[in-house]
């Protein structure tokens, strides 16, 4: 049986500082062109405000198309020798955006790895056919949580919780109405679609945004209230930025 396309476009990453596991999240893959990225939040990668600083990520990897059960880690670098960041990352007006682009070198990853990726052709043309209310997916490993003899990721179910046309308080970001947890940072947040692309059709997922956090209120009684359950998704049109240009250089650390 082969697993869902979907599935193997998922990530599960681990944060490292040297040998020491900092924190576990989500991502996936996106390809640009010839250029292949990992896509998650920036907080995976750094997180200044907590303190968390990892050296590099760690990604597993399914080397064996006829056998899921068998796995290999592959070991992401942040820093090059000179210290500078090697993600990729941009800003609006509002400030630091929460998605960073990871490349990816193909050459280094172990022969016939089964995965799948999402591409430009994979996001929304027309934004106005998207509604609130819209049941979408948001697919990850909340909780470090998986299929542990496939290392497969997990699908939750949500819905758009604020207008899709109108970024939420003008930043770079919709609304999601679900139960999600730690873990699930960086998952994608997807769409079934019917529109199949052309040498894809066994591809039918529309990429709308990045899972990111949980928005609250700052007033809540956390006795007598219970979370609001809204988190944020970064639109999906941000990673044409941060995947077009090959040459783009590195974050300066």
């Amino acid at each position: 049986m082969k697993a869902e396309s979907i599935l193997l476009a998922v990530a599960h990453i681990c944060s490292y500082q040297q040998t020491r596991c900092l924190s576990c999240a989500s991502g996936f893959y996106f390809q640009h062109d010839d250029a292949l990225f990992l896509i998650t939040n920036r907080h995976v990668v750094r997180d200044e405000a907590n303190e968390h600083e990892p050296d590099r990520l760690e990604i597993t990897l399914h080397p064996d198309p006829e056998n899921l059960a068998i796995t290999s880690l592959y070991s992401i670098p942040l820093y090059d020798d000179t210290q500078t960041a090697l993600w990729r990352e941009t800003a609006d007006k509002s400030g630091t955006v929460d998605v960073v682009a990871l490349p990816l070198d193909l050459a280094a990853f172990p022969q016939d790895s089964l995965y799948a990726t999402f591409t430009p052709e994979d996001l929304p043309a027309n934004l106005a056919s998207i509604e609130v209310g819209e049941s979408v997916r948001v697919v990850g490993y909340p909780l470090n949580f998986q299929d542990n003899l496939h290392n497969l990721p997990v699908m939750r179910h949500a819905i758009i919780a604020s207008s899709f046309n109108l970024r939420f308080q003008g930043k770079g970001y919709f609304l999601t109405d679900s139960r999600l947890h730690r873990g699930s940072s960086g998952s994608p947040v997807v769409l079934r679609t019917s529109e199949r692309v052309s040498g894809r059709e066994d591809f039918p997922w529309m990429l709308l945004g990045v899972h990111s956090s949980r928005l609250d209120v700052s007033n809540r009684d956390e006795k007598e209230d219970e979370r609001l359950n809204l988190f944020t998704a970064w639109y999906s049109d941000v990673l044409m930025t941060l995947t077009e240009d090959p040459e783009a250089p590195p974050v300066t650390a």
